[in-house]
């Protein structure tokens, strides 16, 4: 499953996905691609789907009447790996791909939590997982200032609900002011780390 969370269709985040659809389906893969701004994935949790009522929390958000929602969740709870590419806002995913994970990502779709420790038992077949990011900050300052709460995101929070696949993370930076040359090698060095995580 391939998830691509960038409004510009011009984008290099769009020129990254590419390249890892192109490795990917080159190798005889089948991916689930999604360009989530391009199909108008709708991130908002209604006050339909928070709402629980006397049946346990895992059953109610399981049960999904958005055929979208719905298509995703069954991607993900039959996809051997998942890549997410993204830019870094403000230490975040966009939006669009923070709503993903909440209507997604749910109990009983991806996960159950069997008792009160909140250790998960995933629900789903992930086992490599690589998160592409592009950002504007460089490395010094965002350690100096920021930390990385993406590597937290996606590395901490995420990947252990998916049953803790193999996680590779690659950050770009900073790419508004990458020349031609640079953007080109940063492709290349995308294809080859999805080469070696996804291609046996």
């Amino acid at each position: 499953m391939l998830l691509l969370a960038h409004p510009r269709s011009d984008s290099y985040c769009h020129a990254l996905a590419d390249r890892i659809r192109t490795v990917l389906t080159g190798s005889g893969l089948d991916v689930r691609f999604h360009d989530l701004y391009a199909e108008r994935f709708d991130p908002v949790v209604s006050a339909e789907e928070a709402y629980t009522t006397g049946e346990s929390v895992e059953s109610y958000l399981a049960r999904e009447a958005d055929t979208v929602v719905g298509r995703h969740r069954t991607e993900l709870r039959d996809a051997a790996g998942l890549v997410v590419v993204h830019p870094n806002w403000w230490g975040k995913p966009p939006a669009i791909l923070a709503g993903w994970m909440d209507r997604v990502v749910v109990p009983g779709v991806a996960y159950r939590l069997p008792d009160a420790t909140g250790v998960p038992e995933s629900l789903v077949t992930v086992r490599q997982m690589l998160v592409v990011n592009t950002s504007d900050t460089t490395a010094e300052r965002e350690d100096a200032v920021f930390g990385d709460p993406l590597a937290a995101i996606w590395g901490n929070c995420l990947a252990p609900y998916l049953g803790d696949p193999v996680f590779v993370r690659r950050v770009l930076r900073p790419v508004t002011d990458a020349d031609d040359a640079q953007r080109a090698a940063w492709l290349d060095e995308v294809a080859a780390l999805t080469a070696a995580t996804f291609v046996r």
